[in-house]
């Protein structure tokens, strides 16, 4: 590697500055704070793992998205992060033996193979938070409401919220007697709304009429929850299964609607994000003009059973680097206090006086160069009268 190259850093991977390092500090505490009054339990998953923990009940998605390596000391395959689900996961299983409600929350680094989005960061800090123990209504919407609290402390408060049920769409295909390859198929066509592709998938299959209306209907089945009358009419013929999903979802929205009177709530029968591990619920949240969900989550019952203890789980995640550059948080920008260099008690004594009051103190270096002002200062001690005191520059 020349000089000139030396300063580069992987594609997706970002360096923060000081102002931004603190800013991002600022909010992680604050979202700390404001997790623990919701009854939530700070953990911290290691951020280097057993692969098999990393992938437990995520599907291929994550496996794609993990660095591999292997563990010199047991042989075998380890994996780096790239999300923090399962591993917290593992920690209602195995740390916690009450049975009550577990809520947890976690916020660090993961690192992935690839970013989400062009130009996007393989490094994001995740932030997120996990409800155990708990299959009702309830708790889905505490957490949808916990992830909409987590974006207005980053000062974004005006979001569409995308609701949907992976119930419905896995009800329909088990009717449909779908094997596995043409369930992922159809799945596929349904994410794109690629509808005349559809439409003759389906015909070529020769489904029964009426499934096969129901599982075409879904691509159309979207706006605001109004819909949610459409689609009981047109799914009026699915299984059982399937028309309690549609309710789990109406319930939900029509509570989230009362609660949350300034969010816009969407359906979307065809959007299955977390389609491979999720059971249930599925929420996604967007800013107008942005194509991308800032913050998601769902229900994921059971990904705790390869662990030893399955439990229902609810619980949502977001990055809170993007979170931050897409809100409105408010740069610290306090200017420090010039101290000149000495080691006289009296001088010792008041700078550490002024640290303890919240103050940032920059003692003066011997020889150094550059004035108060280039050292982000506003004021400088001096002493006067035998006393010393800040004055400003």
């Amino acid at each position: 590697m020349n000089n000139n190259e030396a300063w580069l850093l992987p594609e997706g991977i970002e360096e923060l500055l000081p102002e931004q390092a603190q800013q991002l500090e600022t909010v992680r505490r604050d979202l700390i704070d404001q997790m623990h009054s919701w009854g939530y339990q700070l953990v911290m998953p290691p951020f280097i793992d057993f692969l098999d923990t990393l992938l437990t009940g995520m599907g291929t998605d994550l496996a794609l998205q993990t660095f591999t390596l292997t563990d010199q000391v047991s042989g075998r395959q380890m994996g780096i992060r790239a999300d923090m689900t399962p591993q917290v996961a593992r920690l209602d299983a195995h740390q916690f033996k009450n049975d009550a409600p577990n809520r947890l929350c976690y916020l660090g680094t993961v690192l992935r193979t690839r970013p989400d989005e062009l130009a996007g960061s393989r490094s994001p800090m995740q932030c997120g938070a996990e409800l155990y123990g708990s299959s009702s209504i309830e708790s889905d919407i505490e957490i949808i409401r916990l992830m909409l609290a987590t974006l207005n402390v980053t000062g974004i408060n005006q979001v569409y919220l995308d609701l949907a049920h992976v119930g419905i769409y896995r009800g329909l295909a088990k009717q449909a007697n779908l094997d596995d390859a043409r369930e992922a198929e159809l799945f596929e066509l349904l994410q794109s709304k690629a509808i005349p592709e559809l439409e003759a998938l389906l015909n070529d299959w020769s489904l029964d009429a009426d499934v096969g209306a129901m599982l075409r209907a879904l691509v159309d089945l979207n706006g605001d929850v109004d819909v949610l009358d459409i689609a009981k009419k047109k799914l009026a013929g699915a299984d059982k299964s399937v028309l309690d999903a549609l309710e789990n979802l109406a319930g939900i929205a029509e509570q989230l609607q009362a609660l949350t009177p300034d969010t816009r709530l969407f359906i979307d029968l065809a959007e299955l994000r977390g389609y491979h591990y999720h059971n249930g619920v599925m929420f996604s949240a967007y800013l107008p003009g942005k194509g991308q969900a800032i913050a998601w989550g769902g229900r994921y019952d059971n990904i705790g059973k390869d662990f030893g203890r399955a439990r229902p789980a609810t619980g949502f995640s977001t990055d809170l680097k993007s979170l931050i550059k897409m809100g409105q948080v408010p740069v610290a920008n306090k200017k420090g206090i010039f101290a000149p260099t000495g080691n006289a008690a009296e001088l010792i004594v008041a700078i550490a006086s002024l640290r303890d009051a919240g103050e940032r103190v920059i003692v003066e270096l011997p020889e150094q160069t550059g004035s108060a002002a280039e050292l982000d200062c506003d004021r400088t001690l001096v002493l006067k009268n035998d006393c010393w005191e800040v004055v400003a520059l």
